[in-house]
């Protein structure tokens, strides 16, 4: 895999820590999102499917490094959004490394040239390039041309200046085993570390026809897998080989939705990065007070399809940890079973039925920015009134 040494070891000494503390909840990555806007409008996602006054807050750069140590998290994530967006970025990264936390700053690179004087190569920080496939695949996955082009030289850009670089690939159902596999190869030969998962389906989301069911996901990538035996190519797959052998069907997963906890302008998002069906204040009440056992595949409707990667990621890094054998077993991508019976899927029948909560949470958000906007104005008028 291509996940540094130093980061493998680093955050493998961090969970092994955790299971000598017995400690059964604890977080892996925080997914940091500083802003919602964005300067596209992919139809596979509904992050910006929020009133302009939503869309116009920002965390601040001290609200992002609290979270950073509330958290404790020894990877960050910076999605959104497009972080790159906000005018505190190179700040907000810059403090995350100074507390030597793994940074992977995700944007779709429509401006990491610009704003590359920003930031510091590092060791701890790495640009993880939204890359939905090969050209066609990209552009249309964003919904403009022109894209894939301006992503693939800010990347040889990022490289060139001594940045660490990954793509992050969203995968949908049209897209072939192929075209995954070239995609695969292309990334692999420009350099770069791959972080692949099946498209969630978010339930704002524009198109909602090509997410990937559970089934559809494990054939394809027993499919792209297969490709990877009979070439020999060697990807650059960011990836534990545990969680890839989930996607091909061999591991008996539930997600971990407390590894990925989720920070952003509404609050901490409960239960997940991919579901916001609640803000609290404080990650120890984020912790605390979600309800977790109504999550995951086989709990709750919303749960049926998903394989994301931040939601098994974290079963995968935790069974490593304490099946150590069953990892060295797996110590490459070529061991990875492709034929035969998968392991038994999870009973969805008795899921709890899905439920609405973005009306609710916007019209929230929407009475709460106007009270600060009438505190600051009342504040205002104090200042100007004689005493």
């Amino acid at each position: 895999m291509s996940v540094s040494l130093h980061q493998q070891i680093r955050v493998g000494a961090y969970v092994a820590k955790q299971t000598l503390l017995g400690r059964k909840k604890y977080p892996l990555v925080l997914f940091l999102e500083p802003l919602f806007r964005c300067n596209l409008a992919c139809p596979g996602c509904g992050k910006i499917d929020y009133p302009a006054p939503i869309l116009n807050k920002r965390l601040s750069v001290k609200e992002c490094l609290d979270a950073v140590d509330e958290c404790g998290a020894p990877v960050v994530a910076l999605p959104g959004g497009e972080p790159l967006i906000h005018k505190e970025i190179g700040e907000v990264v810059e403090g995350i490394v100074a507390r030597k936390k793994f940074v992977s700053l995700c944007t779709n690179a429509l401006l990491l040239e610009k704003k590359l004087h920003l930031f510091k190569p590092s060791p701890f920080l790495f640009f993880s390039v939204h890359l939905d496939g090969l050209e066609e695949e990209h552009d249309h996955a964003v919904n403009q041309k022109g894209v894939f082009k301006i992503a693939v030289q800010a990347i040889k850009k990022a490289q060139d200046a001594g940045f660490q670089v990954n793509v992050n690939a969203t995968i949908f159902d049209n897209m072939s085993a192929d075209q995954v596999a070239d995609y695969l190869d292309f990334a692999t030969d420009l350099g770069v570390g791959i972080s692949i998962s099946p498209g969630y389906a978010y339930e704002r989301a524009p198109d909602k026809q090509h997410f990937l069911s559970r089934e559809k996901t494990k054939n394809l990538f027993r499919d792209v897998f297969r490709r990877a035996k009979k070439t020999g190519k060697k990807w650059n797959l960011s990836h534990s080989t545990l969680f890839l052998d989930f996607l091909a069907g061999n591991q008996e997963y539930e997600c971990t939705p407390w590894g990925s906890p989720t920070r952003n302008v509404f609050g901490w998002q409960k239960p997940c990065y991919l579901l916001g069906e609640g803000y609290v204040s404080s990650f120890s009440e984020l912790m605390e007070t979600t309800e977790w056992e109504k999550y995951g595949t086989g709990k709750y409707e919303k749960c049926s399809n998903c394989m994301a990667h931040c939601g098994y990621e974290p079963t995968a890094a935790m069974d490593a940890v304490k099946n150590p054998l069953k990892l060295f077993k797996l110590s490459n991508l070529f061991k990875i079973r492709t034929e035969g019976q998968m392991a038994p899927e999870i009973e969805l029948s008795n899921a709890r039925p899905a439920e609405e909560h973005h009306e609710r949470i916007v019209a929230e958000q929407m009475d709460r920015i106007a009270e600060e906007k009438a505190a600051k104005k009342a504040a205002k008028n104090r200042e100007t009134i004689p005493a």
